[in-house]
């Protein structure tokens, strides 16, 4: 395990240079952010000063320098539009992507394990058929149009949901939640759904593949054999088999959730940092687009580690600290 988590912590701090440099240097070619920035009648004087203020009156190589010896202190530099450090501003926002994140997740196994072990089940029957309709659904439409129509139906015509905003929030543990108000759950539910709808759809999936190919295994029969209920050879040695690769899959795609909550924080008006890194995007705000990207590399750096442990605490068969 030892020399797994040495291995894995190397690589890692390669792919986060890697990554740091291909970013900082693709927003450095992209444009100039001191001509969104300033007024456009600025001075010449206020546009040196500006650009000196801000250090881009450096070289390249000096300017990545700068910032890389500050991100090893966890500096990633000021946000040339909130001139706050960059990683605060960032923070802020992390709660409620990570609420949105771990609600969304949570609906996707709510729904998607049980549906995909009764599609499974009844393969043939119509009830399977029809979960394997929404499924195909899921994958199939758009996250911004889904987005458009949960609002037009539930916040335009029916008015029973909230169209954007994250509502109420109380303090838990010094984190901002919305989901223990009223007004912040109600604000939450439409963009949870709309990010999860594609999750549901790959547990579906998974969960049916796994139950099919698992029902034709020689350990089923035997349990069968001995007489345990079905439900016991369901629940406890079938779910047991499939919740292997469910995990592993589920697990990568958290990872996606964060990172890839843009389109659904944009339609909701949702703050968190999806949004944040739009906006950022918009004005070059090179320090919050870098902390950020290299934020999340390092979230899936984490992901990706707990689920090859849980991997090897599902199936014991697998060891972390050899290679596969």
């Amino acid at each position: 395990m030892l020399a797994f988590l040495i291995r894995r912590i190397s690589q890692s701090a390669v792919v986060l240079l890697v990554m740091s440099l291909l970013v900082f240097v693709g927003v450095f070619y992209i444009g100039n952010p001191i001509d969104i920035l300033i007024a456009p009648d600025a001075s010449p004087a206020e546009y040196a000063r500006a650009v000196h203020d801000l250090g881009l009156d450096k070289p390249l190589w000096e300017q990545y320098g700068i910032f890389l010896k500050g991100a090893l202190h966890g500096d990633f530099g000021n946000s040339f539009v909130y001139n706050e450090p960059a990683l605060k501003v960032i923070l802020d926002r992390l709660p409620a992507t990570l609420e949105l994140a771990f609600t969304a997740m949570l609906i996707a196994v709510i729904f998607g394990i049980p549906l995909g072990m009764v599609a499974g089940m009844k393969a043939n029957h119509w009830i399977g058929r029809n979960i394997m309709r929404f499924s195909i659904l899921g994958f199939s439409l758009p996250t911004f149009w889904v987005g458009l129509m949960l609002i037009i139906i539930f916040s335009v015509h029916l008015n029973w949901l909230p169209s954007g905003g994250r509502g109420e929030t109380v303090m838990l543990l010094g984190i901002p939640v919305s989901f223990l108000t009223l007004g912040g759950l109600a604000h939450l539910i439409l963009p949870a759904t709309n990010l999860a709808l594609f999750k549901t759809s790959l547990a579906i999936r998974l969960t049916r593949a796994g139950v099919q190919e698992n029902m034709q295994m020689d350990y089923v029969k035997f349990a069968r054999a001995k007489g345990l209920p079905e439900t016991r050879v369901i629940g406890l040695h079938v779910m047991k088999n499939i919740m292997i690769p469910v995990v592993t899959v589920l697990g990568m795609e958290f990872g996606s959730l964060i990172a890839f909550a843009v389109v659904t924080e944009t339609i909701f008006a949702w703050p968190g940092m999806g949004k944040l890194v739009i906006d950022s995007i918009s004005v070059l705000d090179r320090p919050i687009i870098v902390a950020y990207l290299l934020i999340t590399v390092t979230m899936f750096i984490i992901i990706n580690l707990i689920v090859d442990i849980l991997y090897s605490i599902l199936d014991p068969r697998v060891r972390l600290g050899q290679e596969r």
